[in-house]
């Protein structure tokens, strides 16, 4: 989590664009309200599971699945920017790893994340292993997810590295 850290990374996030890629969501009443009321979210779930269980559901239903989500991200931001495979040019760092996306139901597929960070689908290729992009499709057979958003063949050629163009060439 060293990367959280580092006091370069806010000069870093002005390089970068900063948060232009999540304006859609700041503009939707319902993200708006979990933004404004998150605390309220977790002070009523900390209740509940008290009410339920005692203090050991509060224990293993608040502090103990916040530290297994706060290092899963940290996880993700860390060996998503170190180790795997680079398929798309990003201007970044980040890299797709298999392990890393099996265990974090596909966002280890980091590099496809950070070249099409509209899609759904992270695990672009039909071997790579995609859990949230599986679920997605069950919602959106049912009727549940719409507008679901993946990349195109000619977005996919605009961010393709020099061997992933030729291949798609060939």
């Amino acid at each position: 989590m060293g990367w959280m850290l580092d006091g370069r990374r806010r000069q870093l996030e002005k390089e970068l664009g900063g948060l232009k890629n999540v304006e859609d969501l700041r503009k939707q009443p319902f993200y708006e309200f979990l933004l404004r009321t998150n605390l309220l979210h977790s002070i009523a779930l900390g209740g509940v599971l008290y009410a339920v269980g005692g203090f050991p559901y509060l224990v293993w239903g608040v502090g103990v699945r916040a530290t297994f989500l706060h290092h899963a991200t940290f996880l993700v931001n860390s060996v998503g920017h170190m180790w795997g495979n680079k398929a798309w040019n990003t201007g970044d760092m980040s890299t797709n790893n298999w392990w890393l996306a099996i265990i974090m139901f596909g966002e280890g597929w980091h590099n496809n994340h950070h070249a099409f960070e509209y899609s759904a689908r992270h695990g672009l290729e039909w071997w790579q292993i995609d859990f949230t992009w599986y679920t997605i499709r069950f919602l959106q057979a049912i009727g549940l997810a719409t507008d679901v958003k993946v990349p195109t063949e000619i977005q996919k050629q605009r961010k393709a590295t020099n061997g992933r163009i030729m291949a798609t060439q060939n």
